[in-house]
């Protein structure tokens, strides 16, 4: 899938798509492995660490979404980042979620309508940029509004799995971006690491979202929340929160380029 109203403003280097080939989604596990595994300290299985490749079963009925350089060759060559979104018919279909292994989604999924699981996003070295961040959010954009999705959900993560460095930034997700009742998911019991390490009049929150990674700090700007507890992942030396974004944001931003795009189209502009 292109998405060309996003990419035909100006001619450039990236363009951001959908994978269209078993080579595009191998040169995309090859880009996580290189970031989740070489950059970050993940623990591969003997598997992946044979292949150089991050991948599970997940990503047989996902789409991967694509930022491609052309300077650095056509197709599989010029994967630079990617996402992994899952609609929710294709994860019904598929009989569970990622995001069920580490949390009880059963709140969002009670909610009905269409939402999608997303994850596994990363960008090469060399390109973590404003451009190709840009370019990740312009794809995601155009997926919800192509689909209709009104809910995006996952597992975010925070590097490390030291409680009291991370102190902070999970003290300040529970006490000033934890989800409504209705909605939220809880860590699983087994799993759960409370949040709420500090008390809230300890903390300074300008500064506390300044300090977040990019990456959450982009879902809280659009209205995120995050569920209940978080989430130790020993294998991908992470602590994953889970985030929700309701996409009202999103596609009406996105709908006001859309049509721009086709009345100037129609203008001949």
């Amino acid at each position: 899938m292109h998405f060309a109203t996003l990419t035909a403003e100006a001619p450039d280097r990236l363009e951001v798509r959908l994978a269209e080939s078993a080579d595009e989604i191998a040169a995309a596990q090859a880009l996580r492995y290189r970031v989740f595994y070489e950059e970050m300290g993940a623990k591969p299985s003997t598997a992946m660490q044979a292949r150089r490749s991050d991948f599970d079963d997940f990503d047989d009925v996902c789409d991967h979404l694509l930022v491609l350089d052309h300077t650095r060759g056509t197709g599989a060559a010029g994967v630079v980042g990617t996402y992994r979104l899952m609609r929710r018919p294709v994860g019904e279909a598929f009989g569970r979620f990622y995001t069920a292994g580490e949390y009880d989604i059963s709140n969002i999924l009670a909610q009905g309508g269409h939402f999608m699981e997303l994850g596994r996003s990363c960008v090469d070295a060399g390109h973590r940029n404003g451009a190709t961040m840009k370019k990740l959010w312009d794809g995601i954009a155009a997926y919800i509004f192509q689909h209709d999705v009104d809910l995006m959900f996952g597992c975010a993560s925070l590097p490390g799995t030291d409680l009291e460095s991370l102190a902070g930034h999970l003290s300040y997700l529970h006490h000033y971006h934890l989800a409504p009742p209705e909605l939220c998911p809880r860590a699983l019991s087994h799993l759960y690491v409370d949040m709420a390490r500090k008390p809230k009049d300890s903390l300074e929150p300008r500064r506390a979202l300044a300090a977040l990674p990019p990456l959450i700090k982009g879902y809280l700007r659009l209205g995120g929340f995050v569920g209940d507890g978080a989430v130790i992942d020993h294998q991908f030396n992470t602590t994953d929160i889970c985030v929700m974004v309701k996409t009202d944001l999103v596609t009406a931003k996105y709908r006001a380029h859309y049509d721009r795009a086709i009345r100037e189209q129609s203008e001949g502009i």
